[in-house]
């Protein structure tokens, strides 16, 4: 399946960079967050783009939603170049699009900027709740993870239960620390993991949990790991470190080879909960703002609905003898095909 469009945007005023993938429209406008980050080169910018981009055509696909995949990138330093102007000049190329593609939050950025944008135009969601919007989708995000987890410790020990399980979670960003706050709650033993120490001090501050260099976090003997910063840390290095029974995270892109490393985890007896499946509620969060329906009991109602559709993808794979990650895949790409045929 290719890409449907790849847009350049570049402002020599604000310093704006930026590139937009829409990888598929069939169910729908593109929707995916925008990513600031310091992109090494414009080809890394390009690749992350194009591979985010899929994975919100699979993710929304699957979850159900009627929209298709999009993604953006900012490339550049977040306290270098993020401010007003350059957000609202972003909008504007957004704007241009004329609806094919609609934004929302991702790495670096915040419901501020959401607003920066809407000033400039009208298809961006996860704009602030005092200004009508659904504000940060985060928690709704760790919640589907939570969910994906359990559907998975049922699968592996018979309960859904995390009392006394031991879990790794490298991130402690956004997801990864609304996703510690509902572990800690439910009596699990949490490690952390996080290249920013300010980062880790906020969690430490509020929660008992162990700290755990970054080297140090494949290795570790735990029940779960959790990815929740940037993705293929899934890799021919870190696979055979791995102690855990289950992989289950709110990274995008986890696999580095998605079907050459979902299979070393199946050869290994580790069960994968495929990212875009049980990352999907910050999707569903602003995809009910951006039908302007918003209500948070359907938004989480929904995204608990991953528990039963990570079970399903399971099954499907045991069934099939094939990976969790091409299970969700043929699920997802059915419910395209179907449409499109429809059509």
């Amino acid at each position: 399946m290719a890409h449907e469009q790849l847009v350049f945007c570049s402002d020599k005023e604000t310093g704006l960079k930026a590139i937009v993938a829409i990888h598929n429209t069939v169910l729908g406008p593109a929707m995916g967050g925008t990513r600031l980050w310091n992109y090494a080169t414009e080809e890394e910018a390009i690749n992350d783009a194009l591979r985010l981009s899929r994975g919100m055509t699979f993710k929304n696909a699957i979850a159900g939603l009627n929209i298709g995949g999009g993604k953006a990138v900012i490339i550049g330093e977040v306290k270098k170049i993020k401010n007003e102007a350059l957000m609202r000049r972003f909008g504007k190329f957004i704007d241009g699009l004329g609806g094919r593609y609609w934004t929302a939050e991702d790495v670096n950025m915040s419901t501020q900027d959401m607003e920066y944008i809407r000033m400039e135009t009208r298809y961006v969601a996860g704009i602030p709740e005092a200004k009508g919007g659904s504000g940060d989708p985060s928690p709704v995000t760790a919640y589907g993870v939570f969910c994906g987890i359990k559907s998975c410790l049922n699968k592996v020990y018979g309960s859904d239960s995390l009392e006394g399980k031991k879990i790794m979670v490298q991130g402690a960003g956004n997801v990864g620390s609304y996703l510690i706050e509902q572990l800690v709650k439910e009596h699990a033993e949490v490690f952390v993991s996080d290249i920013f120490e300010e980062k880790l001090k906020k969690i430490t501050d509020r929660f008992k949990v162990q700290v755990v260099a970054p080297t140090d976090v494949y290795d570790r003997d735990v029940d779960i790991y959790a990815p929740c910063a940037l993705g293929a840390t899934l890799n021919d290095q870190t696979i055979p470190k791995l102690k855990c029974r289950i992989v289950a995270g709110g990274a995008n892109n986890q696999l580095a080879d998605e079907f050459r490393h979902a299979k070393m985890l199946k050869d290994r007896g580790i069960l994968y909960a495929p990212d875009f499946l049980i990352n999907g509620g910050g999707i569903i969060n602003v995809y009910f703002e951006q039908q302007g329906n918003y209500q948070r009991d359907k938004v989480y109602q929904k995204a608990g609905d991953i528990y039963k559709l990570n079970t399903d993808v399971i099954n499907l794979a045991e069934r099939n003898d094939i990976t969790t990650h091409e299970a969700a895949l043929e699920i997802a790409l059915k419910r395209i095909e179907d449409f499109a045929n429809l059509k």
